[in-house]
């Protein structure tokens, strides 16, 4: 199996609020080689024991910026290629070329993104397909390894 090369991606999570799925993207994270980028307010504190608990030992590694809203975010990270994934999009995350350094935005578990994003950025929403009967959203770490894992494939096959 050929090694994953280390390809810069960054997950963006606004306005998170359940400290394991944090916990757990901050691993998948360290895995990947991937940023984390957090955007207050945050659900909990970074020293929660259920963030430590779900990143395990990989909390030390992470590659971690907060934020204290979405324009700080943008001001520090001028140029930023940004896809959201939400139940709003129309698009699928799998009919989308994602460049090495892109961004990939979620919104807090209960409610999704602010309504100002969804304003903001309609063409630049991306959805997880779902079947089924009781449907409403992945949980939010799964949905962060879905799409950063599209990303990836798609690194791997570019190479």
């Amino acid at each position: 199996m050929k090694k994953m090369s280390h390809i810069p991606y960054n997950i963006v999570l606004v306005h998170p609020e359940i400290p394991q799925n944090t916990g757990g993207i901050g691993r998948l994270c360290v895995s990947t080689g991937t940023r984390l980028h957090l955007i207050r307010p945050l659900g909990f504190s970074l020293d929660d024991k259920y963030v430590r608990r779900a990143g395990m030992d990989y909390w030390a590694h992470l590659d971690l910026s907060i934020y204290d809203n979405w324009e700080e975010f943008l001001d520090r990270n001028p140029g930023a290629e940004l896809f959201f994934l939400s139940t709003h999009g129309t698009r699928t995350y799998w009919d989308t070329e994602y460049a090495p350094g892109c961004y990939l935005v979620f919104g807090r578990e209960s409610s999704g993104l602010p309504q100002e994003l969804y304003d903001r950025y309609p063409e630049r929403l991306r959805l997880i397909p779902m079947e089924g009967k009781f449907h409403r959203s992945l949980n939010l770490a799964n949905s962060a390894a879905i799409a950063l894992y599209e990303a990836l494939r798609q690194a791997r096959m570019n190479s």
